[in-house]
């Protein structure tokens, strides 16, 4: 009998492919193993086996795999059923899901190998470019594909290797090399030659005529008898004052013994663990109502006002749930977040935290994959790890066996939807299922919660619970307006400050406390214009003004990261009378500075916080008080917890209010809200003011007396009356492509294709905004999907429509981009 497995391999393509194995090998897989497989002419991809059985397939012949590269499952059935639903609810493939779930020191790859030829060569045929290369083969075994391109400093270097297989001078192959290297740290201990005590004292007189090594020797003794545990060789040098190089020479005589221990990278260095808080009476009343609302609901959604301690919710929901042995996932929006709740975590929890984002390093994601893997019943070494998960997003891939509780804190934000490259999914919707695959509940939190998640305890999908009142019974903050055209027809403003900014920031910082400023923009000012003749510097690659950041004296394309140096005259006219329009953080940096001269100012945004600690270093800046004024974008909303921050200005609010999208209102409520929710959370209330062109806008009013209730009716009335979210689906379909006309042509094809089957529920072809990025015209098209009718057959139509505009030789090339629930 013969035997197959089906494999998903890391690319786009629609279907698994199927490879033969071997009894043995049949034997020997699990579903869930990665193995390495051939695929298309040369290349090799690892793969995670997905089925194994007897059905050879009918198309085409199957090869054999390449080898098996696991003991054991890295990946566990119940990742594979969540892989599924994302791959046919986002619209992508499973390959594109499973290069966004593994760790991609997991994901190994082929590399091309260039090796000579034995027989003899005529070295007269060969051009200079071919002689260098078999030059260097003749001291090299062995070259790789990047070697070579350094030793013809030229990137295409295919057309010499073409040349060289054809005059039989070079073989290739691809050789698969692992990615992942465990961290070893080297310790010593005395030759088991010298246990007894007659070897000893013979291997200390040996020792009197060399006293650094006798010295090393001594030491090794003490430290042992008082930690009574291995020693590190980095210690044994530290304590002993000596070089690495005497005890290497200890080594080499065999009086010492070198060995490796495997270690984390990421260690807890903590001490003892503390008791959680005691919860105040509302707080009780809270946790007791989501218990109750979990024996009906497996989803709750918590709208806790700012400041009411939700995280103390949290952290006894997840002592009971550890407590019963199983696992917890702990979503943040940001990796902001991360720092401070880890601290907070750590404290009550220890080691049994693992934290899993975007700045750790490839190995250090994978020890906490496999610390995830083997948290299971059947007690392991790494059990005490990763009980509890704590991460941005992609931590929704990670291999649990057994969750039993999923906290989304701050579900309103949209940092938790991904929307390049495939798949295209809003994790807090997956978490959802993920928690339903694993029986677990799942705990929604928020300030200002989403009107898909309001909606849906509406509908009572969700059970509902709130909290009402800030923790210390502390008042919310005192919310003002400032009617900035008024303050500038009476010649109030200074720079970007209102009088009545000023006045309160003096009193604050007087008071020996903290102000926010928040400005949604970073750079320094988002145009230069020419005063004489109106011209402002393009990106050469998108539609978009290049902005100028002042701290590289440069201008800066936020899109594609083109840069150039900041021009001294006008590229159209010469004219040097140039102008700033508009302000982002770097600007209000500087002119705080100027206001405030005997004040600390620092800010934070995508330029202060690229770094791993880029975040941590800030924040803990901003905790300690050495910083008086922190500046800052949308990252100092996600629900940080400043404990001296009095006073929070908002610098322009009419900027997000006028931003073209269905859901500008409702992002500028929350974001505003959570902003003002930074001020005044000990003792004495907090002070926030919104500066404003228009200070009787609906959304501006809500937010001065925290009125989410009729934020929430009036935006479901605008979705109602204009079938938008969450009382219609929507699908966006992306066009993109360099050549404009083609782009509009296949928008155009797609659109009419689309109306024979939807009729009026599809709008465009549009283009964005923006409408080219990278040298790529864009259009879009939006398709609303009413409640009553059928979403799968709905994504069935789509792709196959999606199928015949690919079939079409001239729209081959441009790019589509399916993108399910679309915010």
């Amino acid at each position: 009998m013969q035997y197959f497995i089906d494999v998903i391999i890391p690319i786009p393509l629609p279907k698994l492919f199927t490879y033969s194995i071997t009894l043995s090998e049949a034997n020997f897989l699990s579903v869930g193993m990665r193995v390495s497989v051939p695929f298309g002419k040369s290349k090799i991809y690892t793969g995670i086996v997905s089925k194994i059985h007897n059905q050879e397939p009918t198309i085409y012949e199957a090869k054999e795999i390449h080898q098996i590269l696991d003991d054991t499952p890295i990946v566990n059935q119940k990742q594979l059923q969540l892989w599924q639903w994302i791959a046919n609810y986002y619209m992508c493939t499973l390959g594109d899901v499973m290069r966004a779930a593994l760790p991609s020191a997991f994901i190994l790859e082929s590399e091309t190998v260039i090796t000579k030829q034995k027989k003899q060569i005529d070295e007269s045929v060969l051009k200079d470019d071919e002689f260098l290369v078999y030059e260097a083969l003749h001291h090299q075994s062995s070259l790789k594909i990047h070697d070579i391109s350094n030793i013809l400093d030229k990137k295409n270097i295919l057309p010499v290797i073409n040349r060289l297989i054809e005059k039989e001078v070079i073989t290739v192959e691809e050789e698969v090399y692992e990615k992942y290297k465990p961290k070893l740290v080297r310790y010593v201990k005395l030759h088991s030659n010298f246990s007894s005590e007659t070897a000893l004292q013979k291997l200390l007189d040996d020792l009197s005529r060399a006293p650094k090594q006798h010295d090393v020797v001594m030491i090794l003794f003490s430290i042992s008898a008082k930690t009574k545990k291995p020693v590190k060789v980095s210690d044994l040098a530290k304590k002993s004052g000596s070089s690495n190089a005497i005890i290497k020479a200890l080594i080499d005589k065999g009086i010492l013994e070198e060995y490796h221990i495997q270690i984390d990278r990421v260690q807890y260095s903590g001490g003892n663990n503390e008791a959680t808080k005691r919860l105040n009476d509302y707080q009780k009343s809270a946790l007791s109502d989501i218990k109750k609302t979990f024996n009906n609901h497996s989803v709750t959604l918590l709208h806790g006002v700012t400041s009411s301690g939700k995280t103390e919710i949290y952290v006894k929901l997840i002592e009971d749930v550890i407590a019963s042995g199983k696992q917890v996932l702990f979503l943040l929006p940001e990796i902001a977040l991360t720092t401070q709740l880890v601290a907070r975590l750590q404290k009550y929890f220890g080691e049994q935290v693992s934290i899993f984002h975007s700045k750790y390093s490839a190995h250090e994601r994978v020890e906490v994959w496999n610390n995830v893997l083997h948290n299971s019943a059947s007690a392991s070494p790494l059990s005490s790890k990763a009980k509890i998960v704590l991460g941005a997003r992609s931590s929704i891939f990670l291999p649990f066996n057994d969750l039993g509780l999923i906290v989304v804190d701050e579900e309103h934000e949209q940092s938790f939807k991904q929307f390049d490259p495939a798949p295209r999914y809003h994790a807090r919707d997956t978490a959802v299922v993920l928690g339903n695959i694993h029986q677990a509940k799942v705990l929604l939190g928020s300030a200002t919660p989403s009107l898909e998640s309001y909606f849906n305890t509406k509908q009572n999908k969700y059970g509902f619970v709130e909290l009402k009142h800030r923790f210390n019974d502390v008042l919310m903050p005192d919310i003002e307006l400032v009617d900035i055209k008024d303050k500038l027809k009476k010649k109030r403003m200074k720079g970007h400050f209102s009088d009545r900014l000023i006045e309160e920031m003096t009193e604050t910082l007087k008071a020996g406390q903290q102000v926010i400023l928040f400005q949604n923009r970073r750079g320094f000012s988002p145009i230069i214009e020419c005063k004489t003749c109106g011209h402002s510097p393009q990106c050469p690659n998108c539609d978009v003004s290049l902005t100028y950041h002042q701290y590289r004296n440069q201008l800066r394309c936020h899109y594609c990261s083109y840069n150039s140096a900041i021009m001294q005259d006008c590229e159209a006219c010469g004219s040097q009378d140039l102008d700033n329009k508009g302000f982002g953080t770097e600007q209000i940096e500087e002119e705080v500075k100027l206001l405030f001269p005997d004040y600390k100012v620092a800010r934070m945004d995508l330029d202060t916080t690229r770094g791993k600690y880029g975040y941590e270093k800030i924040i803990t800046a901003l905790e300690q008080q050495e910083v008086d004024v922190l500046v800052g974008t949308q990252m100092l909303t996600k629900g940080l917890d400043f404990r001296n921050v009095k006073l929070v200005g908002i610098m322009n609010a009419d900027n997000m209010l006028n931003f073209p999208d269905f859901r500008a209102h409702e992002r500028s409520f929350q974001l505003m809200l959570q902003v003002s929710g930074r001020a005044g959370r000990t003792d004495e209330r907090g002070k926030v003011l919104i500066q404003t062109y228009n200070p009787h806008h609906n959304i501006l009013q809500q937010v001065s007396t925290n009125n989410y209730i009729d934020m929430f009716n009036e935006q479901m009335d605008d979705r109602f009356n204009y079938k938008y979210p969450p009382v219609f689906k929507q699908i966006k379909i992306t066009l993109k492509h360099k050549d404009y006309k083609r782009v509009d042509d296949a928008s155009i094809w797609f659109s009419k294709s689309l109306r024979q089957v939807f009729k009026g529920n599809v709008l465009g072809p549009e283009s964005p905004p923006i409408g080219r990025i990278r040298n790529q015209f864009y259009k879009n098209i939006l398709i609303k999907i009413p409640k009553q009718q059928s979403l799968v057959k709905t994504k069935e139509a789509i792709i196959k429509i999606n199928n015949s505009f690919l079939s079409i030789k001239d729209f081959r090339s441009v790019k589509v981009i399916l993108n399910v629930d679309n915010f």
